[in-house]
This record gives structure tokens, C-alpha cells and sequence, in this order.
């Protein structure tokens, strides 16, 4: 295969899978011995940086991703919260079992997260894989969350969900790399899962903002289907934006974040504010 060719794969599984975030940040957020720290889960240790005050707001990043991958807005958002951040298991700094890869496990090493810390619910930021991780604990561990921000979340690896033109493509990256390998582990979570029962959303008891971007890799329509299956979310579809709307509508990104996490929910629809003015 032609080394452009392994190149603009290995490109489109960097952008895919979250790593897209640019950072002028002084402090090595990912790598920072001031703040690093590692616990167990399991028989695995897993890596994560604490930063700031106020609610916790746990930072999930994407597939292939690692706390460094948030570091611009690591700097943005602990100057309001206490920013909670760590690589997932066979990501950044965190150890990779032998075994097969699952969301379960990595969801389940959120909630051992928050347990050791003694934290009784956080704000959760999930983008992409980590969304996929909000929602699996939202189902499993619902009073951890007090309120989810998904973006770029679905709920299974076909094409009703993603994107048609990119499932040949990340299959064929890969089949580049070793069956034992930490990004075959990756790559494996791609193209095998996640699957979540749309009825699951339906336990989903927190406040959930649903979001992707109008040119997102995840459908429009399942994006939609996500949302109208949980019982309190709201839903936001960034215009002009591709699977990474927190770089592509960097400032719509931030304020609508502060709003949703700051502010109760509204989730009074048109009828019902329409039947009240009526009955006036």
C-alpha cells in the first residue's frame, strides 16, 4: 500500500477518534507529576489529573484520545470547576490488559474513580467514546451523574448510526495493525461496539444534553433517536459543524456547556407552554 495512502488513514483515525483539540496550555496536561495520579481498578491502573474548585466536572475524552487531548479546556473550565480527568484504559497513561476492550469496564472505571474520590455525583463532559462512557454510567451508576453532556455519541457501530463512508475506512486501518496491540484494542471498540439498548436510555434518570454537529460522523437521525429516548435530555445540533464541535463552534461550545450545566433544565415543550396560556 502506498505510504500516502497508510497516511491519510492513519490521519483520519486521529481526527476520528478525538484526539483534535489544539493546546498553548503552560501547564503538561496528560503528562503533569504536580497533579498525576494513579488508582486500581480490577487489577488495572488507571491514570487521572485533578485541577481547580467547585462541582466536579469529569472530562471523558474520545477514541484514541488522552487527558492531554482536553488540555485547552482544562484551562478554561477549572477556573469554574474541579476538573476530573483521566485516559481510559489502553489510553495516555493508563495500563492495557490483555483481554478484550469494553466500554463496560471503562465506564466501570469512572464510577471506581469517583468512588475513591468520594465524589456522590459530578457534571460529566463524554465526547465521541467518551459519551458513549457518560451514558453506560447515566444507566448503571445513575447517581453519580448530576447532569451528562454527550457529544458525538452513539449507541451501536452500524450505519444506522455512523456514518456509512467511514466504517470501510477504519476497518481497513485496522487490519494495519497488530491483533495484540494497543490500537488494535482501540480500533476494536470502532468497529464492535457499543451496544445499548435504546431501552437502557430510558433508566436514564440525570439531565442529559444531546449534541453533535450537523455534519457530525454520528447520523443526524440516531443522534435524534438518542435524544428522544432519554427521558430528560435536551437536545443541540451545532450548525456548520463536524463530529468535533467543541473545536469547529469553540465559543457556542463553551456558553451553551455553562448554560446547560449552571442552569436548571427546561423541558417544557411548545404544547404545554400553549395549553397554559390558553387556560389563562
Amino acid at each position: 500500500m502506498k505510504k500516502h495512502k497508510l497516511f491519510s488513514l492513519a490521519l483520519l483515525f486521529l481526527l476520528f477518534a478525538g484526539n483534535f483539540c489544539y493546546s498553548q496550555a503552560a501547564i503538561k496536561y496528560g503528562n503533569n507529576p504536580a497533579a498525576g495520579k494513579y488508582f486500581s481498578n480490577d487489577g488495572v491502573k488507571i491514570y487521572y489529573e485533578i485541577y481547580g474548585e467547585g462541582t466536579p466536572l469529569v472530562l471523558l475524552h474520545g477514541n484514541g484520545g488522552s487527558i492531554g487531548s482536553r488540555a485547552t479546556f482544562i484551562d478554561e473550565f477549572s477556573k469554574k470547576y474541579k476538573i476530573i480527568a483521566l485516559d481510559s484504559r489502553c489510553h495516555g497513561k493508563s495500563d492495557c490488559p490483555a483481554q478484550y476492550l469494553t466500554y463496560e469496564q471503562m465506564s466501570e472505571d469512572v464510577y471506581q474513580l469517583l468512588q475513591q474520590l468520594n465524589i456522590d455525583s459530578a457534571f460529566v463532559w463524554g465526547h465521541s467514546d467518551g459519551a458513549i462512557l457518560g451514558l453506560l454510567l447515566s444507566i448503571h451508576h445513575p447517581e453519580k451523574v448530576k447532569k451528562l453532556l454527550a457529544t458525538g455519541a452513539n449507541l451501536r457501530p452500524d450505519t444506522t448510526a455512523v456514518d456509512p463512508a467511514l466504517l470501510p475506512l477504519i476497518d481497513l486501518m485496522g487490519n494495519l495493525v497488530k491483533n495484540d496491540s494497543v490500537r488494535s484494542k482501540q480500533f476494536r471498540l470502532l468497529v464492535d461496539q457499543p451496544n445499548i439498548p435504546v431501552t437502557d436510555l430510558q433508566k436514564i434518570k440525570s439531565s442529559v444534553l444531546v449534541m453533535a454537529g450537523d455534519r457530525d460522523a454520528i447520523r443526524n437521525r440516531h443522534t435524534l433517536e438518542i435524544f428522544e429516548n432519554i427521558p430528560k435530555a435536551e437536545l443541540c445540533i451545532l450548525p456548520g459543524a463536524t463530529h468535533f464541535v467543541y473545536e469547529d463552534r469553540k465559543k457556542w461550545f463553551t456558553e451553551i456547556l455553562y448554560d446547560f450545566f449552571d442552569n436548571p433544565p427546561r423541558l417544557t415543550t411548545t404544547a404545554e407552554l400553549m395549553i397554559k396560556a390558553y387556560k389563562k
